[in-house]
């Protein structure tokens, strides 16, 4: 399913805890692997201690080095170096696109300032902006040393053909490194219902708590039904139907885990 894998990088530490996990993921997948970098204007030496790159020659001597160290590990990588100003994440997404990338490996953010912007608020933009599915890694001080590794996905579903769309990736991952599959939905509590419903939940408590207890039961039936295929085509899958507020209950079943 994905066959070349972009990694945008800006010469941190932090940034570059990318690219165990693009490297690991390109040898199990057989993909290509591209590194990008945007070129800051008037950018300064350093910030908060990182390599800051200044230049076209050196950002170009950094990408050559990134990508030597993805060969050491029998990857190859091409290049790209952006010098237009502009959307960081725009860019990114674009070049996504104009480099045939179906993957986009990126840490989650890196220092304050314009880096941080990268790695921060850009990292959600390339989720809203692009058609280009992301895989965003927790940033590590250890940058290219971290170690990286998929035993367990979880994949929150909500019943919708929107959030279906995430299962053929996480099957594709899944199947690369033998991980099993973790299949949650969540449905509220009477203290916990949000929105248009939370108004009738307190009018009404007993009847909402009934209604939310089909509601639980009807969302294990449909986590067996979407496993029980996965399950036929040889993958490992747990389903788990949680109770509370969804991101408080998917935090606590990732750290469980």
């Amino acid at each position: 399913m994905f066959g070349h894998l972009l990694v945008p990088l800006d010469g941190s530490r932090l940034a570059e805890t990318a690219l165990p996990a693009a490297a690991e993921l390109a040898r199990r997948l057989r993909a290509s692997v591209t590194l990008l970098h945007v070129l800051e204007p008037d950018a300064p030496p350093t910030v908060h201690g990182d390599r800051h790159l200044r230049s076209p020659a050196e950002a170009e001597g950094y990408l050559a080095g990134a990508a030597d160290w993805m060969a050491a590990r029998q990857v190859s990588a091409d290049v790209a170096l952006n010098q237009q100003q502009g959307d960081v994440a725009a860019t990114i997404a674009r070049i996504g696109g104009a480099v045939g990338a179906d993957l986009i490996v990126l840490t989650t953010h890196g220092r304050s300032g314009v880096r941080g912007l990268l790695f921060g608020r850009v990292a959600q933009q390339v989720l809203q902006r692009g058609a280009i599915p992301v895989l965003l890694i927790q940033p590590s001080a250890s940058g290219r040393d971290a170690a990286f590794a998929f035993r367990r996905l979880l994949v929150p579903l909500d019943g919708s053909d929107t959030s279906e769309r995430a299962l053929p990736a996480a099957a594709a991952l899944a199947a690369a490194y033998g991980a099993e599959l973790g299949l949650m939905r969540v449905v509220p509590t009477v203290d916990t219902v949000s929105g248009d419903q939370s108004a009738p939940a307190r009018l009404l408590p007993t009847t909402t708590a009934a209604m939310l207890e089909v509601e639980a039961a009807e969302a294990g039936s449909y986590l067996e039904r979407i496993a029980g295929g996965m399950r036929q085509e040889g993958r490992v899958v747990a389903t788990a139907v949680g109770r509370g507020d969804p991101v408080r209950v998917l935090a606590d079943a990732i750290r469980q885990r």
